[in-house]
């Protein structure tokens, strides 16, 4: 059964017209509404005045560059003069004495006693291992004096009955006069040994002292003395 719709119902006939009037609408609300912004909006004057204060405010960052301090300068050296005037009296005079002289002048001797310079001071003044005329004992040297100090040797009974044997070195100085002083071990085996090794050099005849520039002055020697049981 077919349905029958009648003419004032049916809306299709006027779906042009409603459409027409839809645009219509449309575009005076666009327009009226690009008139309202651009007429009837007002900005706020306070707000753009902080906008700018707020830029006008804003520091730029940067950098302090490092700079090298400058030196002090000197100071400054000022002269002083002191202006005297002439109307000062000297008291301090200069006095000049007659320099002249003639053949009868006489002169004043003066006598220097040398002797009191030049006496020996046995265990004063520096030490010398080499000088230009070594120390001599009986005109063999140093090996004259090992040689002595082997046949005045004895050995010490507590260290023969220990077995105790070995070298001693010994440390003595020939003063100016020619006598050995300051005797003293630098490296020891035994205190019995030690003790012999220093008895022996002390008991050394003078030597022929040694000279630097013609002048005795006091050398010093070391010599190792060995013990050896027979």
């Amino acid at each position: 059964m077919e349905l029958k719709k009648s003419d004032k119902v049916n809306l299709e006939k006027k779906s042009s017209i409603f459409f027409e009037l839809g645009l219509i609408v449309a575009i005076a609300l666009i327009l009226i509404a690009f008139e309202w912004t651009s007429t009837g909006f007002k900005t706020n004057e306070y707000a753009t005045n902080q906008s700018e204060q707020a830029e006008q405010e804003i520091i730029p960052i940067t950098r302090q560059e490092k700079t090298k301090p400058k030196p002090p300068e000197p100071p400054k050296v000022t002269e002083i003069l002191n202006i005297v005037n002439n109307d000062v009296n000297l008291q301090d005079e200069l006095q000049l004495q007659d320099l002249e002289a003639d053949v009868n002048t006489k002169v004043p001797e003066i006598n220097y006693d040398v002797s009191e310079e030049e006496e020996d001071n046995s265990g004063e003044g520096e030490i010398f291992y080499i000088v230009e005329d070594m120390p001599s004992f009986k005109g063999q040297g140093v090996n004259g004096f090992r040689t002595w100090v082997a046949q005045h040797l004895k050995y010490p009974e507590i260290a023969a009955e220990n077995g105790i044997s070995g070298r001693v070195f010994v440390q003595f100085v020939v003063e100016r006069n020619g006598t050995v002083d300051n005797v003293k071990v630098v490296r020891g085996v035994d205190p019995a040994l030690d003790a012999e090794a220093i008895r022996v050099v002390k008991s050394s005849p003078k030597w022929t002292p040694g000279k630097q520039r013609g002048k005795p002055v006091r050398v010093a020697y070391t010599i190792p003395i060995v013990f050896v049981l027979q």
